[in-house]
């Protein structure tokens, strides 16, 4: 059966490779009987010094005279193909990390791939090669939320290194595919390193660390990502690491990257971080400088302008073109790897349709990551779910019909938007009474006095109040409008008006309450408890939000999302924001009882677990060969049909002193029907058993160990939340 390829792009393509090989003898550069060596070094050979600087920056022009196409390499697709017109719009990542499912993972960055490339392949049929329409993206954001005043830690998969690595080895798996020989798209690791806030400091701030943070906490996923998923790209940071750019780190970029865990990709900086070097740090003295300072330092694509000045470096002898000529080869193995530069046949990932854009297969992939994601924190006296066949409900608050806080940031446009107000609408009988006003707006208190809201909502049967914060008020320095602090969020409170409006509602009313509170951020929830009979957390859940939300409020689903971020009880707990020490910083480093801690989240399940078995001991000791296995037995006691996520954690020798309360080690997400029971097994290998001593390397530390198999990370305010209690398993090393 012959393969088929979409008409346009194949013609393309076609003309493109024709033009580049010639009527005659193709350019070496296009020669498919040569190896990727000798083309690559064929058509360096072939590019004046200025031709070679160009194709070092994010917007590489055409040459024209050697038949090479124009590429912009600065392309998003953070969780879905963004900035570049119609597709599918997943939940924001701090979302999908709620789902603890490494596995939905993969299967959301496969199906962004598949978008991306039926994209590209219309893009270039119609000449569009601007920026975002390419296949480079510079996405996962696998830094680590350690402050939850961040505005970009809606970005990311939460605070925990472990988490953050499984899920960001299954985007990049998902988002580069399988094939031997070629890249369905390129993905990066982002920022590196030691990056997260403050926005309105990153160009100039100094992220001073220790060698036992930087290597415990802030490197993990960046290894995870380099060694085991093959990461293509790695972005470099803003700021300085310990006095030094880490655009321009021997120890991160040379030592650690290359030297240590064998990197074979290329590195890009951030967008305008090599202007920072002169202008914000001071550490050279102008763009000719800082230039030659990156791409001696091993940073082979400046997303900005400062190569512009290399030829000037050359001249004046701060950088060999033997340098730019290593740095452009390393970069052009990308654009070879996704097969820009072959016959479009050769490459299998062509043949994938345009009809998967924004697709009802991923529009359904979109709603089970929602529908994961959505993690309920209270359910007083299991006022949820409401039966669909309700008489009457109220619908209120400045989010109930927000389309924007579906989105969160680095989003593309679907055609199919469902928000909270019309799932529910969906979800109910045709028979129900549903009233809806929006009650407040969200940033500012009213304008006009008169309320026509509370007492009327008091009438109804239940309220369902749509609370929050949208991208307009959180975010990355720039794009957050709405946002006094650059984005940053100082204080982590819903604005004022917004309780005030709860408390309105909660006042002379014995009717249920149920809070839906939207934010890809930790909220101070202290009085939202208080007043609400239910809460729900529901993130920035994407184009399916309306729908997953409003299933889980009438019991169609259970709710399954899992806290990735410690929610403190106030800012008070909180150490100073430009401290990135990690002590008292979350779960495993916190010195009080949180308001909601890592790892939690209620379901209308109830789950024993029983049995737990430990094996790669002898009795029990580790000899320091081999992965443990941990076995347990769950059972869903309830009525009700769940998904459960069991969590590991390991405590180890030090800890609360030299070494975290405890670890994540180990997690999976099982269904299980009514009634259910199933055994899990989680192997958890011997580098995950090892601890951080102070300078910074892993040592099997002798002594006493502790592995805890919960629902929820351990302590007592999980289990005054309703996580069960935690069966563990001591053995000693």
């Amino acid at each position: 059966m012959r393969t088929r390829y979409p008409l346009a792009g194949h013609i393309l393509l076609c003309t493109i490779f024709a033009a580049g090989a010639g009527a005659e003898k193709p350019a070496p550069w296009y020669d498919t009987q040569l190896s990727q060596s000798e083309r690559i070094s064929a058509l360096v050979g072939a590019m004046t010094l200025e031709e070679k600087t160009a194709q070092l920056l994010n917007a590489s022009p055409a040459i024209e005279r050697l038949k090479v196409p124009a590429y912009d390499w600065w392309n998003e697709a953070l969780h879905g193909v963004a900035r570049n017109g119609k597709a599918t719009v997943f939940p924001q990542p701090i979302a999908m990390a709620a789902t603890f499912d490494d596995a939905l993972l993969y299967d959301v960055a496969a199906a962004i791939a598949d978008e991306a490339r039926a994209k590209f392949t219309v893009s270039q049929s119609i000449g569009n090669r601007t920026r975002y329409s390419g296949l480079t993206f510079w996405t996962p954001n696998i830094n680590i939320f350690r402050d939850p005043r961040w505005g970009r830690g809606m970005e990311t998969y939460g605070e925990d290194p472990f988490l953050t690595s499984r899920l960001g080895v299954a985007m990049v798996r998902g988002l580069q595919g399988d094939h031997p020989r070629y890249l369905k798209s390129a993905a990066a690791a982002k920022h590196y390193a030691v990056h997260s806030g403050p926005e309105a400091l990153r160009h100039e701030f100094d992220a001073i660390t220790t060698p036992k943070d930087l290597r415990e906490t802030y490197l993990p996923a960046f290894e995870a990502l380099v060694t085991e998923a093959r990461v293509e790209t790695v972005m470099g940071a803003y700021n300085r690491v310990n006095g030094e750019p880490a655009n321009a780190s021997k120890l991160l970029l040379q030592d650690i990257l290359r030297d240590e865990w064998g990197f074979s990709g290329h590195v890009v900086s951030d967008c305008w971080a090599l202007e920072d070097f002169h202008k914000h740090h001071k550490v050279t003295a102008n763009a000719v400088e800082s230039a030659a300072a990156a791409i001696n330092a091993g940073v082979e694509l400046n997303c900005g302008a400062v190569y512009q000045e290399l030829p000037a470096a050359v001249k004046q002898g701060l950088v060999s073109e033997a340098t730019i000529d290593t740095r452009l080869k390393k970069l052009l193995e990308t654009r070879f790897k996704l097969g820009l530069f072959d016959p479009p046949e050769a490459n299998p990932y062509n043949a994938i349709p345009a009809s998967v854009i924004n697709s009802e297969k991923h529009a359904r992939l979109a709603y089970e990551s929602a529908v994961k994601s959505i993690v309920l924190l209270q359910n007083r006296n299991g006022v949820l779910p409401l039966s669909n066949t309700i008489s009457n409900v109220y619908v209120t608050g400045p989010m109930a019909s927000s389309t924007d806080v579906l989105f969160g940031n680095y989003y593309g446009i679907s055609t199919t938007y469902t928000t909270f107000l019309e799932g529910i609408a969906e979800a109910v009988s045709v028979g129900t009474t549903i009233n809806y006003k929006k009650g407040i707006l969200p940033y500012q208190p009213k304008v006009n006095p008169i309320d026509w809201t509370t007492g009327e909502a008091k009438a109804a049967d239940a309220i369902i109040v749509v609370l929050g914060i949208d991208a307009a008020y959180e975010g990355e320095e720039g794009d957050a409008i709405a946002s006094p602090h650059l984005g940053d969020r100082l204080s982590l409170g819903l604005p004022e008006h917004q309780l005030d409006f709860l408390r309105k509602l909660r006042q002379d009313n014995t009717k249920p309450v149920i809070a839906v509170v939207t934010a890809g951020s930790p909220v101070i929830m202290g009085e939202i408890a208080e007043l609400a009979d239910a809460v729900l957390f529901a993130w920035y859940p994407g184009q399916e939000g309306g729908t997953a939300l409003a299933d889980i409020v009438f019991g169609n689903r259970s709710p399954s999302g899992r806290l990735p971020i410690t929610f403190p009880v106030s800012e008070s707990q909180l150490p100073p924001y430009e401290d990135y020490s990690m002590t008292n910083r979350t779960y495993r480093y916190i010195e009080s009882d949180p308001m909601y801690p890592f790892g939690f989240g209620l379901s209308y399940g109830t789950v024993k677990f029983s049995g737990a078995k430990l094996a790669g001991v002898r009795r029990g000791v580790y000899t320091g060969q081999g992965p443990l296995t941990v076995t347990a037995k769950i059972k869903n006691t309830g009525k009700t049909a769940m998904e459960e996520v069991v969590q590991v954690y390991l405590q180890a020798p030090g800890a609360g002193k030299d070494q975290p309360k405890f670890s994540l080690k180990g997690f999976q997400r099982m269904k299980l029907a009514a009634g259910d029971s199933r055994t899990v097994e989680i192997t958890i290998p011997e580098n995950q058993l090892r601890v951080f001593v102070e300078d910074g390397s892993a040592v099997l530390r002798p002594g006493r160990y502790t592995l805890y198999i919960s629902n929820s990370s351990p302590g007592p305010r999980s289990r005054a939340l309703g996580a069960v209690k935690p069966l563990e398993l001591k053995f000693k090393i």
